[in-house]
């Protein structure tokens, strides 16, 4: 999609999005719409400029050149505009505006408890205000105690409940990764992008974290935008795939289009060069 506006059925729309650092180019021109309501995977070769897709998307880099619109509850956003407010923090402005994010290297507080990290990602919702909270207002007691509310809630669908206690660096891998999903899930966001939830984890792991995928959009309404290298896990959830090569998009479709697109066929196995 160009021009300066997003469809009333997207939820992100990414347009013309080019990213460089220094004389390096990471993304170029890149193009494409999430629907609302959908599961889209964002794939490609190592250094194919995923994440950086990701960081501009979420506040964390701004773009050299494009635009990207989120569309959510809350109104019509353009990312750019959100960085530029003074006094603010572009990811933290992302973030109110509906839209969460995990890493591909996992980012919990290891130090902190499991029901801790998830009470710590409340604070966009939670009011914190350090002389209310002296005071034990009867306001920050009750966000308080929704907060406690949310987090056991995330703690239950995530199967967690049983190591709320536990620091959350002493936690399996696995269930490291489901814990930075409910944290993300704790802020209530309307889109949230997920870097490899797959990496390091077990075919039967894998499995459930592809039933979680979909539950998020069915039960809890989500639209999801992930970042993925396990192709069976991608062709098995999305509804639509966007392919990324050298920083470029390569192909767009569904799981049959992109499976049989000699061009995404080409950047993941190579080509025989005439002899």
């Amino acid at each position: 999609m160009t021009g300066n506006q997003i469809g009333p059925n997207n939820i992100l729309s990414v347009q013309s999005l080019t990213r460089r650092f220094g004389g390096i180019v990471a993304n170029n021109n890149i193009s494409f719409d999430v629907q609302k309501g959908s599961i889209t995977a964002l794939i490609g070769p190592n250094g194919a400029g995923k994440t950086t897709v990701f960081n501009c998307i979420t506040g964390f880099y701004r773009v050299s050149s494009g635009k990207i619109y989120i569309n959510t509850s809350s109104g019509i956003s353009e990312v750019g505009a959100l960085l530029r407010r003074p006094f603010t923090g572009g990811s933290y402005l992302v973030a109110r505006a509906g839209v969460a994010r995990t890493f591909q290297n996992i980012r919990l507080f290891s130090d902190m408890t499991v029901l801790e990290n998830l009470m710590v990602a409340q604070h966009l919702k939670v009011d914190s205000n350090l002389l209310r909270g002296m005071m034990a207002s009867n306001t920050f007691l009750q966000h308080e105690e929704q907060a406690l509310d949310t987090a056991y809630k995330w703690l239950q669908i995530m199967e967690l409940e049983q190591y709320a206690n536990r620091l959350a660096g002493e936690l399996a891998y696995g269930r490291q990764r489901r814990l930075e999903i409910a944290r993300a899930m704790c802020i209530s966001p309307e889109l949230i992008c997920l870097d490899e939830p797959a990496a390091g984890l077990n075919p039967r792991e894998t499995e459930q974290l592809s039933e979680l995928i979909q539950s998020l959009r069915s039960d809890h309404k989500v639209t999801v935008l992930l970042i993925e290298h396990d192709m069976g896990l991608v062709m098995e959830i999305s509804d639509h795939i966007v392919v990324l090569d050298y920083g470029q998009v390569i192909a767009a479709g569904d799981a049959e289009t992109v499976r049989n697109s000699p061009e995404v066929i080409a950047a993941y196995l190579g080509t025989e060069e005439e002899s």
